[in-house]
């Protein structure tokens, strides 16, 4: 499994500058980054180099934060990619919480990275021949 830090903020202007001020302080790169909002208030998702030191410096810059547990899977670069991952995770009744897609500079792929309470979903897709990315 991928660590992702997620990040409560408000939704506010210059408050997305304010958090990736506090990253690029700490020298932290940011691989991957999924902002949802409403009237008030957002939740950032982030994949970085370093979640660990990620969620101290934020919490020292007053952030509410922590590591969520999600999994990323190479989704190859054909069309349908994407449908044949959730078509097999619906097969075997995995729901998701929410899930994005990023990139993989190292692997030059697609990656698809989703958050579920399933604890078998990493096992099945394993099994199901799919390459699961454990660092970006």
């Amino acid at each position: 499994m991928l660590n992702q830090v997620s990040v409560f903020t408000e939704n506010t202007k210059g408050a997305l500058h304010k958090l990736t001020s506090v990253l690029a302080g700490a020298n932290i790169n940011i691989y991957s980054m999924l902002a949802s909002d409403s009237a008030e208030f957002g939740i950032i998702r982030l994949v970085l180099t370093d979640p660990e030191l990620a969620v101290s410096e934020l919490k020292k810059a007053g952030y509410q934060c922590h590591i969520d547990k999600v999994i990323a899977v190479e989704m190859g670069d054909t069309p349908g990619s994407l449908d044949k991952i959730l078509a097999d995770l619906r097969e075997a009744n995995v729901a998701l919480d929410y899930l994005y897609i990023s990139y993989d500079r190292q692997a030059s792929t697609p990656v698809v990275i989703f958050k579920t309470r399933e604890p078998e979903a990493e096992t099945f897709l394993r099994g199901k021949g799919y390459k699961l990315v454990n660092a970006f």
